[in-house]
């Protein structure tokens, strides 16, 4: 008798997915944009410091704060399985889905990211899952099995 390949075991809920390497890399990359930034500052003498006036000044703490946004919006992406359903967080972007609206997930070889597979009306939409990123490794196949059980026992019968 064949064996039965085994089925992945399905994580209690809520279950978030959150990637480690983007998070590592902009919590670095904003100490460095800050830090380079008040470095350079505390370097110019009186006389350039004096020179700078305040529309300058507004500019360059409009670029960090942009630069500071941006790599907030990278870190805080997210994948949440909870008992009522699906939360895909892709920056600053929230998407909720009910476990009927969820579709399959497919993380394709030398994907940077899986993605959530959705048919409405016939038109299929990819969602991405910046949750869960390919560069964390075995962490992030092990982030798509066990949101691929989750959703498999979630999935309305049909």
């Amino acid at each position: 008798m064949a064996e039965q390949p085994e089925q992945p075991e399905v994580p209690t809920l809520p279950r978030t997915w959150r990637p480690f390497g983007p998070r590592m890399a902009a919590a670095v990359f904003a100490v460095i944009l800050v830090g380079a930034f008040v470095w350079l500052w505390v370097r110019f003498d009186d006389a350039t410091k004096a020179s700078v006036n305040v529309y300058e000044r507004g500019t360059v703490i409009f670029f960090i704060g942009l630069g500071l946004a941006l790599l907030n919006g990278l870190a805080r992406s997210r994948v949440v399985a909870r008992p009522d359903g699906l939360v895909v967080v892709n920056g600053y972007r929230k998407r909720t889905f009910a476990w009927a609206e969820v579709g399959t997930v497919r993380m394709p070889r030398g994907a940077p990211w899986p993605y959530l597979l959705q048919v409405v009306d016939g038109e299929e939409e990819r969602i991405s899952l910046l949750g869960i990123q390919s560069s964390d490794g075995a962490r992030a196949a092990t982030a798509v099995r066990e949101l691929k059980a989750i959703v498999a026992a979630h999935r309305p019968p049909k």
